[in-house]
């Protein structure tokens, strides 16, 4: 039998490996047609402009697909062997079958001795082709048999192999495909999990039974009992037949088959009840002249075909392949939005519409011809297009793509092209697609609702996000209709209220699905979990859509009509202050600013969108900020922030820019901001607040910081004051701005695809775009004098307290107790209780702002107002609107206020009022009210961690690294934006001489007896640990383990990364060749000429070269931002280097003994750490070798030489092991020293680059007896 999850991962390992043969091979002397028929593909595809990938990336996809056609190849003939399907084997089997198949191997290779594993495999697909009904499969729409020689012998052998591996336990094969009932489930998971790298591209993912079910139910029965199976031929307009009889269904995204293996039973057994006596096989093949399938994806079609002729061969009752019909299918490979679709009647079907190798362009000319299909169903990929070409295709043929569009737009519009229109008097056809709802509240769906929607006739729009569907983590939407114009006034709309509250065993089974299904055909179904009913079809006409259930229908409708405008009127300006679209790179934690030396004026404090929450703002990371007086500043070539960005250059200026063009190409400098707002820093104050949450949390910032794209800003004209500032504030703050915000932005996911992620509908996030939040209505009550005086006072109480609690902090706490020597459990205590007591006064003052708000909305009597409330504390959990709850969703306790009289009576006719009244108790709910849980962080770490252990941390790490400190810079002042670090290092004294000064490497040990003599370390090491005994050792390697990263590539990186790392040192001499020329130096320099031929400079490119020299002036060449400057981009051509990936199967870092060197590095591989490493080179205590990562390259090189020599003359020996990988770490930074520190030393009157590679390199490599390339090549054992 198949174990799935077994085949999966083997599979998909197997699928890696023919990946890397299949790119390596591309470019291969040895294999020239492959290389040519690659090349002239992607060059007819690029001038057809069907894309806009890269070479590289688009090859990547073409390898992907071809690893995947070579394995589900003998998967199909596995799958067929095992089930005696064919005989006799020729690949595997149980039993005896192995053997036979080995034995066919033997007499193929004595038959043709100079022939591989893959000439052998290409057989058996060749034979395979000429059986009934795999013509298609295995023949001329294989994608291995169009490049067969693409994949070398060796991976072919690989993929002969695991078909045939033997699992040692039992002598059993490892996988055996045997299944007596034929379950091809297995395939729908191959499909969508076989490449990570397909499914992430084509956005894989299957459609579940029971929803593929729940939308056959309401499309194609109802479309076979008004056309029948012998439905008439379709018509054009001008009474022609465009298709011949019978009924026709269509998946235009049919991805591995799912609803035409769904409608497969369905339309025979209707044959079979209208003609009992015909013979099966007949009307199997009338079944499947009914359905139609096509995808874009090629090893979608191939499980698709596959699967389709297994059931037929079922329904057949066929037990061998030889002996059945050749079965038709109306498959086809390609994209159905690009083809079939009118073109303004150009280019469709023309040799102006340009096929790829893997499209089946007969097939598509045939089966994608708009209004011509009874029934149209579809799980359409939601992902946004990412090949540019494609996009703007897409775009330019339907109307609905609007902006950042998902791929769900225009589906939707293909999805009703397809079926056979009213127009034409014959019946229109039903359409049905489970999709992602985003259309319905972004700003890209106003086309689709306003535009097109609004034309055809929608019968049911059913909001399935709260249900729980498997691998669907994207909020979704089932959306059916019929290709006419409306005939009814209203729409059935089925809206979900809540959440599964757990992971359902069987999802069919789902409370929340269940509803959902039993709703839909009662309209006036009102309960807990889902609303059903009929809205008008003029709602639905205008974007966004809000399908909330009555209540909260005409709380929306009271709160517009009771407004004297929106808040774009009260304000000056709204929107993203900046982007860097570099984060990798220029974002850092303060620490690591200093330890680059990079001058405090360039580096701001960046506030992101988690860490703005209930009124306060979290600590957070710095961020790189190359502007002074509102423009750009200049790089100087010899500071050290040119040094610290100069190995990211190729990717900062590869950034598209809003013209879709690069920087570079745009002449954009490689160091700025993507985008900038630097007039909105004129005013100090601003208003900012989250974009992504689970509710509003607007926050009053007047520090300086700056803010990236997940916290829009708002500023007011700088007439307005402080107290409008706070007005604004306040009622924004607002549940009632919470409420209204909910009904027109675009919700998250509440499953993470295979579980519930968040149970409760009140938790999960959304977008509150700028778009929509400056719409808020604002109430005509804001200009009542005495209702705006109250809410001012509110919100400034709230902001106050917000920027106590930011005072009370960790950090300080910690600050302070060591300053006045104070134990520090004790001052935390005291702050504990504080922060406290300003969390309950706020939650009692939110409680007073909130009804304020209502007031002005006239939501709500005055007699619900409390003067000077806002005097005490409340807990979460006291609430009136939680007095109902029998359990709380947050977890609080469930109490009464404890008060005076006054506020208790308030408190009662509030709880009462919300009861009673149909409006308070729409607004009075979890979902719009403050949740006061603070910063969560992503998947909730932050709520899990203790803020004073991760404080402590943060502090020892600092202290450890201070004693490195030996120029000061590490106390340096992040806020002072006047003075540089350099000066700051200046005026250190001697007095503050770090332990550990001398530049050196250090063992781990030894940092840990520096730790060990510190006080205030063991101090703070006590509290964290909870020990005053504690392991001072212990602790400071596992401080150490989590912030070191090696200096060796090959001990950080895997095989993928290795391969990666070579393409950006390739990259960087290429740099170091541009800046040499930029610089004037002729081809003629011993350095250029290096370089020169390192990077493979061709005669023709010199040439260019020297012609550009002779024609520039200096300064011209140095100034890219003119076109001159640039041309010799053009010349040398520098690539994008790649980047680097975390996590999977090929993941590019190695994860050692728990340490994560992705997690300090990130994708473009930015040093981050606090100390470099040297595993393998311990010191006499035999701990792990250290150096302080703010060493520059020659410091860093002193340093190693130094261990070395004490390994050679003290603590090994000559022959000492520990040699040569430290010898290879003086070889990585040779390149740097060559760059940046090639002047004459003073100290030793020698340039120390030379020295160290011509001089201390040479010689111990011979002393060794190893030659250079050996030593770079070194690996541990």
């Amino acid at each position: 039998m198949i174990n799935r999850e077994t085949l999966l991962s083997d599979l998909q390992d197997l699928v890696q490996k023919l990946e890397l043969d299949l790119i390596a091979r591309s470019d291969e002397d040895s294999v020239p047609e492959v290389r040519d028929a690659l090349n002239a593909e992607f060059k007819k595809a690029t001038e057809a402009e069907r894309t806009a990938l890269s070479k590289e990336k688009w090859l990547t996809d073409y390898a992907v697909q071809m690893a995947a056609a070579w394995v589900l190849n003998c998967v199909f003939v596995r799958f067929l062997e095992d089930n005696q399907l064919i005989q006799p084997p020729r690949l595997s089997g149980p039993g005896d079958a192995l053997q036979y198949a080995k034995d066919q191997h033997q007499v193929f290779i004595s038959q043709h001795p100079d022939d591989s594993l893959r000439e052998y495999l290409l057989g058996i697909f060749q034979e395979m082709e000429q059986l009934p009904g795999c013509a298609d499969l295995f023949g001329k729409h294989n994608l291995v048999m169009q490049l067969p020689n693409w994949l070398s012998g060796d991976a072919a052998g690989l993929v002969y192999k695991f078909f045939q591996e033997i699992n040692s336990d039992d002598g059993l094969l490892v996988h055996d495909f045997t299944d007596p009932e034929w379950d091809t489930r297995f395939l729908g998971d191959l499909y969508q999990d076989l490449s990570v790298h397909a499914r992430k591209k084509y956005a894989l993912l299957q459609t579940p039974d029971f929803v593929e079910e729940f939308i056959l139910d309401r499309t194609l029965e109802p479309a076979l009992d008004e056309f029948g199976l012998e439905a008439e031929p379709v018509k054009n307009k001008q009474g022609d037949e465009i298709t011949s009889k019978g009924f026709r269904m269509i998946d235009p995204a049919c991805g591995s088959g799912h609803f035409l293996l769904g409608s497969f039973p369905r339309i025979l057994k209707r044959w079979q009840t209208k003609e009992p006596s015909t013979n099966i096989r007949e009307l199997v093949q009338r079944t499947l002249d009914s359905i139609h399938g096509v995808d874009i994806n090629p090893f979608a079609i191939a499980i698709a075909r596959f699967r389709l002729l297994l059931v037929s061969l079922k329904a057949s009752e066929f037990s061998k392949l030889a002996d059945a019909p050749a079965f038709t299918m109306h498959l086809a490979c390609g994209d159905s939005l690009y083809h079939g679709v009118g073109r303004q009647q150009v280019m469709e079907f023309t040799d102006e519409a340009h096929y790829f190798r893997t499209e089946d362009s007969a097939a598509l000319k045939r089966i994608l011809k708009n209004q011509t299909f009874h029934t149209v169903v579809a799980n359409p990929p939601y992902i946004t297009p990412k090949d540019r070409a494609a996009n703007a295709v897409y775009r330019e043929l339907y109307s609905t793509c609007h902006r950042k569009y998902a791929l769900s737009v225009p589906f939707m519009q293909k999805i009703f092209q397809l079926a056979v229109s009213g127009e034409i008097a014959q019946g229109s056809g039903y359409t049905g697609q489970i999709t992602a709802n985003s259309f319905i509240k972004r700003e890209f769906g106003k086309k689709l609702i306003e535009n097109f929607l609004s034309t055809v006739d929608l019968f049911a729009v059913v909001d399935t996000s709260n249900a729980f569907i498997p691998g669907h983590a994207t909020p979704t939407v089932i959306v059916f209709g019929r290709n006419r114009a409306p005939v009814s006034p209203d729409v059935r709309v089925v809206t979900g209220k809540a959440g599964e509250s757990c992971t359902p065993v069987d999802p069919s089974k789902g409370p929340v699905w269940l509803a959902i299904v039993n709703a839909l055909d009662a309209a006036g179904t009102e309960n807990r979990i889902v609303s059903s009913k009929d809205i008008s079809r003029e709602t639905l006409k205008k974007h966004p859509w809000s399908l909330g259930g009555a209540a909260v229908s005409a709380l929306k409708e009271k709160v517009e009509a009771n407004a004297s405008g929106t808040l774009v009127d009260e304000i000056d300006d709204i929107g993203v202050f900046g982007i860097t679209a570099a984060d990798e790179v220029m974002l850092a934690p303060p620490s690591a600013f200093s330890r680059w030396r990079i001058p405090s004026k360039y580096s701001r404090r960046l506030v992101v969108g988690d860490e703005v929450r209930d009124w306060t703002c979290a600590d957070g990371a710095h961020v790189w900020f190359p502007y002074e007086n509102e423009q750009l500043v200049k790089l100087d070539i010899h500071s050290n922030e040119y040094r610290w960005m100069w190995p990211f250059r190729a990717s900062l200026w590869s950034r598209q820019t809003f013209a879709k063009k690069t920087y570079q190409e745009e002449g954009r400098t490689w160091w700025e901001w993507h985008q900038v707002t630097l007039h909105r820093l004129k005013l100090p104050l601003t208003i900012t607040f989250p974009f992504v949450a689970s509710h509003n949390h607007f926050k009053l910032d007047d520090s300086g910081c700056v803010f990236n794209r997940s916290v829009p800003i708002i500023k007011l004209d700088p007439k307005n004051t402080l107290d409008d500032y706070y007005a604004i504030l306040g009622f924004l703050n607002s549940s009632i701005a919470c409420f209204w915000l909910k009904q027109v932005s675009q919700r998250k996911q509440m499953s993470g695809g295979e579980s519930i992620r968040i149970q409760d509908l009140s938790k999960v996030p959304f977008e509150y775009s700028t778009t929509q939040v400056k719409k808020i209505p604002i109430p005509t009550g804001f200009r009542n004098p005495e209702l705006r005086e109250q809410l001012i006072a509110v919100a400034k109480q709230l902001h106050l307290l917000g920027e106590t609690l930011e005072q009370i902090s960790p950090s300080k706490v910690i600050a302070n107790a060591l300053n006045n020597k104070i134990p520090v459990k004790e001052i935390w205590s005291k702050a504990i209780e504080e922060k406290r007591s300003a969390r309950s006064a706020m939650i009692l003052l939110q409680e007073e702002l909130d009804f304020i708000a209502y007031r002005m909305f006239e939501v709500c009597e005055a007699t619900l107002l409390g003067a000077n409330v806002g005097t005490g504390t409340i807990d979460a959990g006291q609430r009136p609107f939680e007095q109902s709850f029998s359990t709380h969703p947050e977890g609080y306790e469930i109490r009464q206020i404890e008060s005076d009289e006054r506020v208790e009576n308030l408190w009662k006719l509030r709880a009462s009022e919300i009861d009673s009244s149909e409006l308070l108790g729409a607004v009075e709910v979890p979902d719009y009210k403050r949740r006061w849980i603070g910063r969560q962080g992503k998947y909730n770490h932050t709520q899990r961690a203790d803020p004073l252990k991760q404080s402590c941390e943060s502090w020892m790490l600092d202290r450890l690294e201070s004693y490195f400190d030996f120029d000061g810079r590490m106390k340096a002042s992040v806020e002072d934006e006047t003075q540089s670090r350099e000066d700051e290092r200046k005026e250190s004294t001697s007095a503050d001489a770090a332990p550990l000064q001398e530049i050196a490497l250090y063992s781990v040990k030894k940092l840990a007896d520096t730790a060990a003599a510190d006080p205030q370390f063991m101090e703070i090491g006590e509290v964290y640990t909870d020990d005053s005994a504690f392991d001072v050792f212990a602790l400071v390697d596992k401080l150490v383990k989590e912030e070191h990263v090696p200096l060796l590539p090959v001990l950080r990186y895997t095989d993928y990364g290795l391969r990666k790392r070579a393409e950006w040192e390739q990259v960087w001499q290429l740099q170091r060749l541009e800046d040499e020329l930029r610089d004037g130096k002729p081809f003629s320099d011993p350095r250029v000429a290096a370089l020169a031929k390192d990077c493979q400079i061709s005669e023709e490119q010199q040439k260019k070269i020297e012609a550009w020299h002779a024609k520039t002036k200096p300064e011209q060449r140095t100034d890219t931002r003119e076109p001159i400057a640039r041309e010799l981009d053009a010349i040398l051509k520098i690539p994008v280097p790649p980047k680097y990936k975390g996590s999977g199967r090929d993941k590019d870092f190695h994860t050692r003994g728990g340490v994560k060197y992705w997690k300090l590095r990130g994708k473009l591989d930015v040093p981050k750490e606090r100390w470099v490493s040297f595993p393998h080179c311990e010191g006499s205590d035999g701990s792990l070798m250290i150096a302080w990562a703010g060493y520059d390259h020659l410091q860093l090189a002193r340093a190693i030489s130094a261990h070395y020599v004490d390994v050679k003359n003290n603590l090994g020996g000559s022959d000492d092991p520990r040699l040569v990988p430290l010898l290879a770490g003086i070889m990585e930074l040779l390149p740097w020293l060559h760059q940046w520190h090639s002047e004459l030393d003073p100290e030793f009157d020698m340039r120390m680059n030379e020295y160290y590679d011509d001089t201390f390199v040479e010689s111990n490599a011979n002393e060794l007896g190893k030659s250079r390339e050996e030593i770079k090549n070194w690996k541990p054992t």
